[in-house]
């Protein structure tokens, strides 16, 4: 396959060399040959955009099931707006940039160009649009009877109309700064995902012109309560877009609607480093620029004429296909204040869950010495971090301990104990290292801030790596024996170490005094304060250089027990699915025969259940109440299975363009309660869709009673805690 693929990478090359001078091509019989053997190819393969669109509807569709309580559906539909904003800030936005290119890029398992990508997201993103707009009108008409309305002007009466008038001329007029857009005053910049109201404008002569008008301002809210009708909101851009002839006395108003830009959000950090430079000052230089690259998506709340979307488009020079008519409004944002609304409705919410304390954890005993005994694992958000953040502070002030070493990627921006104990520990003259990824996207401001609350206590600071981004979860906490010798307690994570998102994400925290393990971890440390990565592990698999082989090796022990006629397994839970290389050792695998089980809850470029490749894997996803985050590894049965919890995606941009960590699952309890996690998530009916082979995700029916794996580990826990206080 290996070959097969590099014969299209070149025959690709060889054809649209020619758009570079060449005038050397292949044979037509030659490229008909490579042609069949791609399309051939493809079978197995789904484009990343739109699988990751799929992963979106999927939200969607939660915010549409009528199992979820109406306060979380409105939430859902947020969060499916939120998501596709960042898809087109990222990813839409860096395949704008290659569009732009000179060179033709394709990707590189359906081959589609950049050009035909963004095609083909905006024809769906506008599908889906149709389908939130369904989605919108039905949460709205559920929510009339528990006394919410959004409503607009034409639904008020008389005497309301007088009272909004009134409302806007006083409370939100004064704050406008409506703009004519002429030769003396040129085309505004429009900030990111901000509300505009847009109109076309006549003069008395017959001109047209174009206005636009800010609709955000701190001063007013977004939602206005409606003083007649207690639970009744407007929208204030739909305020604003009523009255807005208002602001335009002197012209005609011919259409208007409201606007709504998404800007690139590509900054490329990767190519920065330079000894003469503060890499943080860099960074935010970078970070102000990210506000002001070009606009990659204009929502539209009302169709207006194809000459001014042109004249739009050429304002911003973009595409007129980069227009999208949306239905609904233009920012869901809102939902927030009528959850607010709603807050003391407790049956249109889920039921109240908070972290539980941890069984497998004494919070009144030291806790280096209960990982000295037995290694810990905690599961969130079902369990609390609590336990790890004792470990920290206890090491803080533990006379015994010599250094702190973690990696971190996201954290909280304020308040955060983990930041605190690490202060602490450096003002108590403890060795703390602290590696904060400042390319964390969106999070990069915050880790600035981060960086230099750790680095004024007396943290040692490293940035980062100059070609990989470090994002795993590793922390190493480094004792002096009685003897003078050294000992390590290790935790290795599945997320990051955010307090917030530990309530919000599914995510495994182990922590060992696994000496192997730990002296593993040191030459992490080691490596990454000299600027380097490690080659090779025993224990660890360290990305960039050694976890996508050693996936593959552990693959290819299944494949050869297939062969042999005997039992094979592989199962894997991770957030994405696009590494090719993995993708190709997992088709041949399934095609020897091993038995494939994954549960990926995002973009799965592969295509399970196609005959004669993928017959025999099985993909679920499960998108719930909580994120799903975990990624988990598992190869074989019985006394040979191998088992990992990891950082790390199967996805290129894990696999061999960052720093990694995956660590073995010794402790025979902590592996029968992971396996038999994974079990229950495979047999979720609930919250979990299988994919077909046409990469369209199914409901299924597997259980009598449906099972969500995700409420069923949250009862664990809570009785877990019961029990054990029965017995005390």
């Amino acid at each position: 396959m290996d070959g097969l693929i590099t014969r299209i990478v070149g025959a690709f090359r060889e054809i649209f060399d020619k758009s570079k001078g060449d005038e050397d091509t292949m044979s037509a019989k030659k490229i008909s040959e490579i042609k069949e053997e791609t399309d051939e190819s493809r079978k197995c393969y789904t484009n990343r955009e739109l699988s990751w669109l799929s992963f979106n509807e999927r939200v969607l569709d939660e915010a549409a099931n009528p199992r979820v309580p109406l306060a979380e559906r409105l939430t859902f539909a947020s969060i499916y707006q939120t998501n596709l904003d960042e898809f087109f800030m990222v990813r839409v936005g860096t395949l704008m940039t290659q569009m732009h290119s000179d060179e033709v890029i394709r990707e590189n398992k359906t081959w589609m160009s950049s050009r035909e990508q963004v095609k083909a997201v905006l024809k769906r993103t506008k599908e889906l649009e149709r389908k939130k707009e369904e989605v919108y009108e039905q949460l709205m008409g559920e929510l009339e009877p528990q006394g919410v309305r959004i409503i607009n002007f034409q639904k008020l009466s008389k005497e309301e109309g007088e009272l909004l008038e009134a409302y806007f001329d006083n409370h939100i007029a004064p704050f406008l700064s409506p703009m004519i857009i002429s030769k003396q005053h040129p085309f505004p910049f429009l900030t990111n995902k901000h509300l505009y109201a847009t109109v076309l404008l006549s003069t008395a002569k017959g001109r047209s012109k174009m206005g636009i008008v800010p609709c955000q301002s701190a001063v007013f809210k977004r939602l206005i309560s409606i003083p007649t009708r207690p639970g009744t909101f407007m929208l204030t851009e739909e305020l604003i877009l009523h009255f807005v002839s208002k602001l335009y006395k002197k012209y005609t108003i011919r259409e208007k609607s409201l606007l709504r830009i998404t800007r690139n959000a590509d900054i490329d950090a990767m190519d920065i480093y330079d000894e003469d430079l503060d890499y943080r000052d860099v960074m935010e230089k970078l970070i102000k620029k990210r506000n002001k690259l070009e606009p990659v998506r204009v929502e539209l709340s009302r169709k207006i004429n194809d000459k001014a979307v042109k004249e739009l488009a050429g304002y911003l020079k973009i595409d007129t296909q980069q227009f999208i008519n949306v239905g609904t409004p233009l920012d869901l944002s809102f939902v927030s204040q009528i959850r607010d609304y709603l807050s003391d409705r407790e049956e249109l919410f889920y039921e109240k869950r908070s972290p539980r304390n941890s069984v497998y954890a004494d919070l009144k005993r030291s806790m280096l010495d209960q990982i000295d005994e037995k290694d810990i694992l905690l599961s969130y958000p079902y369990e609390s971090m609590k336990p790890f953040i004792h470990m920290l502070e206890e090491a803080s002030t533990d006379e015994n301990v010599v250094s702190i070493k973690m990696t971190l990627y996201r954290v909280v921006s304020n308040n955060s104990k983990i930041i605190d104990a690490l202060v602490d520990a450096a003002e108590n003259g403890k060795e703390v290292v602290v590696l904060i990824e400042l390319r964390a996207r969106f999070d990069e401001g915050n880790n600035i801030n981060v960086s230099r609350r750790l680095q004024n206590a007396g943290v040692q600071i490293l940035y980062g790596l100059e070609k990989y981004k470090v994002h795993s979860k590793l922390c190493l906490i480094t004792r002096v024996t009685k003897d003078g010798g050294i000992t390590y307690t290790t935790q290795i994570g599945t997320g990051n170490y955010n307090e917030k998102t530990a309530s919000l994400y599914t995510d495994l925290c182990l922590m060992t005094a696994n000496q192997d393990i730990g002296a593993e971890a040191a030459k992490v440390f080691a490596a990454l304060q000299k600027g380097e990565v490690v080659d090779d592990m025993k224990h660890l698999m360290v990305a960039p250089h050694c976890l996508q082989n050693r996936i593959c090796d552990m693959i290819d022990e299944q494949i050869a027990l297939a062969r042999e006629g005997k039992e094979a397994y592989f199962g894997a839970k991770f957030n994405s699915l696009t590494d090719k290389v993995l993708i190709e050792k997992l088709i041949e695998a399934s095609q020897a025969g091993v038995k494939i089980e994954l549960i990926i809850r995002g973009i799965c470029c592969l295509r399970p259940q196609v005959p004669g490749y993928t017959d025999n894997i099985t993909v679920i996803s499960i998108v719930g109440r909580f994120l799903e985050h975990s990624r988990i590894y598992i190869s074989g049965f019985g006394e040979n299975r191998k088992m990992y919890i990891s950082s790390a995606d199967f996805m290129t941009r894990n696999t061999v363009r960052r720093v990694e960590v995956a660590a073995p699952v010794y402790d025979p309890d902590i592996r029968r309660r992971i396996s038999d996690m994974f079990e229950l998530m495979l047999r979720d009916d609930e919250k979990g869709k299988i994919q077909d082979a046409d990469a369209v995700y199914h409901r299924r029916k597997l259980n009598d009673i449906p099972v969500n794996s995700q409420e069923i580990f949250y009862e664990q826990a809570y009785e877990a805690v019961e029990k054990k206080n029965k017995e005390i």
